[in-house]
């Protein structure tokens, strides 16, 4: 191989791998702890503030097939970590998803109407996120007090069914870090 087509090569295959490197970053509360939690709820997406519309494959609109297969994979991933669905019941856990892919995320946007009280400043900024991002909160539904969160950001694309896949990849990472059910 010529060092050219070498070199082409290379930056192709570190492009390749450079989407599959997700990486994200996670805080918890300083009194967050995982015993006695083991029920969850998935908080359904609040109207946005500012009143203005989306589009039809957003993952913040309701019902989109993006944000129903956001929602699934959150469920699963929190299933494989040992928590359940409360299904109708309290939950020990209260679930805020947010997701930008078509633009960047400003979470002010929508009031899931839980504080960040006592959270580290780089976790709770509210100065818009890059498209792309996806954010899990755990929050107690007693205080309505944040005690955990998971951020990353997925891969952008245009196709729909490769959106919801990148948002999958996220959201398996976010879990990952999650504590399991005690």
């Amino acid at each position: 191989m010529t060092p050219k087509y070498f070199i082409v090569a290379l930056a192709m295959g570190i492009a390749a791998c450079g989407g599959s490197n997700v990486q994200v970053h996670t805080q918890s509360a300083p009194e967050f702890s995982t015993t006695g939690r083991q029920t969850f709820r998935i908080l359904p997406v609040p109207s946005r503030a500012d009143g203005l519309n989306l589009e039809s494959n957003d993952p913040m609109l309701t019902n989109s097939i993006t944000n129903r297969a956001l929602r699934d994979d959150v469920r699963e991933a929190l299933q494989a970590r040992g928590y359940r669905p409360a299904d109708g019941a309290r939950a020990d856990l209260d679930v805020a998803i947010y997701a930008a892919t078509n633009q960047a995320l400003d979470i002010r946007t929508y009031n899931y109407g839980y504080t960040w009280r006592g959270f580290p400043r780089e976790y709770t900024t509210v100065t818009p996120y890059e498209k792309g991002t996806v954010i899990v909160d755990l929050v107690d539904p007693g205080t309505m007090q944040l005690l955990w969160r998971g951020q990353g950001v997925a891969q952008v694309s245009e196709n729909p069914n490769r959106q919801v896949t990148e948002l999958g990849k996220v959201v398996d990472k976010i879990a990952k870090k999650l504590p399991a059910a005690h």
